[in-house]
């Protein structure tokens, strides 16, 4: 049986690598965020409303903002992705609500938002 040469071996390894290296500095890297504006003009114009009862309401604002927070700039991204997190803990609750403090803790990030959307 032949051995493999060592030159062989060594661009077995380098291809994967370097495609590897290609995908995170390429496309699959991330998706291209909007801008200020794009992102305040996207939320004015966002039209979402949750169905079914309090703790699928939840549930879903919180599908949303994770979904949003993806799309928008860094600036307002930030607060969103805060939001989703308490939504899932809403959600997670027995309740399916936000308590009075999530909904102290939602007003903070969404005036967050209003800083950079005015």
């Amino acid at each position: 049986m032949r051995k493999p040469s060592a030159g062989v071996v060594r661009s077995a390894v380098v291809l994967p690598a370097a495609l590897a290296a290609a995908l995170l500095l390429g496309g699959c890297a991330g998706t291209p965020k909007m801008d200020v504006k794009a992102s305040c003009d996207y939320l004015n114009n966002d039209a979402f409303k949750p169905d079914g009862n309090q703790q699928q309401q939840s549930k879903e604002l919180a599908e949303h903002y994770h979904e949003i927070a993806d799309k928008v700039a860094p600036e307002i991204g930030d607060p969103i992705k805060e939001m989703a997190a308490i939504m899932d803990t809403a959600a997670a609750s027995s309740l399916g609500a936000a308590t009075q403090e999530q909904q102290e803790k939602l007003k903070v990030q969404f005036n967050k938002i209003g800083e950079y959307c005015k």
